[in-house]
C-alpha cells in the first residue's frame, strides 16, 4: 500500500532557470529543459549531494558544517508570483529575480505544500518538497535594480508565497510545458499537544 496519495491537482512547469554562481548574484538564467538528477538540476550553483551548513539550520549544525543538501532546487508558482507583484506594487515579479530553478502553476496554496510531498514529471523525475522558502534580502536586491525603491516590500510580500526548496528523489529530464503530478503523504498534520 502506497503511502502517498495523488492530489486531484495537476500542475505545469512554465520556467527552467539555472543560479549560475550564487556568489555574485541569486538571478537565475532561463533554459527550456533541463536534467534531475541526483545532485539536484544540472548546471546550478545549488548542485550537489552535500553543502556546508549555513544561517538557516545554525540551531543545529556550526557553520560550514558539511550536510545533505536539501535545498537543491528552489521552486515557487506563477500564481503566488504575481501576489507578490500585486503586493509589491510592480507589474510583475519574475522568476529568475527570486534565483528561482522551476516555476509550476496550477497547483494552489503552493508554499505551504505539506514536507515530504512528491512532484513528479513525464520523464519519472520527482523531486521530494523540504520545506518552505522563507522570504531573504538576496531577491529583494535584485528586485530593487529593477524596481527602485520597492525591494524593501518583498519580504513582508513573499511571505507563505516564496515557493519550497527540494532534492531529487529520481533522476529525469524535464522541460518546459511538461505536466506535473503531485502527491502528498498519508498522515494527518502533526499538532503539538
Amino acid at each position: 500500500m502506497s503511502i502517498f496519495t495523488q492530489t486531484g491537482y495537476h500542475g505545469r512547469l512554465i520556467w527552467i532557470g539555472n543560479v549560475i554562481d550564487r556568489q555574485t548574484t541569486i538571478k537565475s538564467h532561463p533554459v527550456q529543459s533541463g536534467k534531475l538528477d541526483f545532485g539536484g538540476l544540472v548546471g546550478d550553483s545549488h548542485y550537489g549531494t552535500t553543502r556546508p551548513a549555513c544561517v538557516r539550520v545554525e540551531d543545529l549544525y556550526p557553520e560550514n558544517t558539511p550536510i545533505r543538501n536539501v535545498r537543491q532546487i528552489s521552486v515557487v508558482s506563477r500564481e503566488e508570483l504575481d501576489l507578490i507583484a500585486q503586493d509589491m506594487g510592480i507589474e510583475k515579479v519574475e522568476p529568475e529575480l527570486v534565483g528561482a530553478n522551476l516555476v509550476l502553476e496550477g497547483i494552489p496554496d503552493f508554499t505551504l505544500l505539506p514536507p515530504s510531498s512528491r512532484l513528479q514529471f513525464p520523464s519519472g523525475a520527482t523531486v521530494t518538497v523540504d520545506m518552505i522558502n522563507l522570504p531573504c534580502n538576496f531577491p529583494a536586491r535584485e528586485i530593487e535594480k529593477v524596481f527602485p525603491s520597492k525591494g524593501k516590500y518583498f519580504k513582508a510580500s513573499a511571505f507563505e508565497r516564496r515557493g519550497i526548496t527540494a532534492w531529487v528523489e529520481r533522476e529525469g529530464d524535464i522541460s518546459v510545458g511538461d505536466e506535473i503530478k503531485f502527491f502528498v503523504p498519508t498522515q494527518r498534520p502533526w499538532m503539538a499537544k
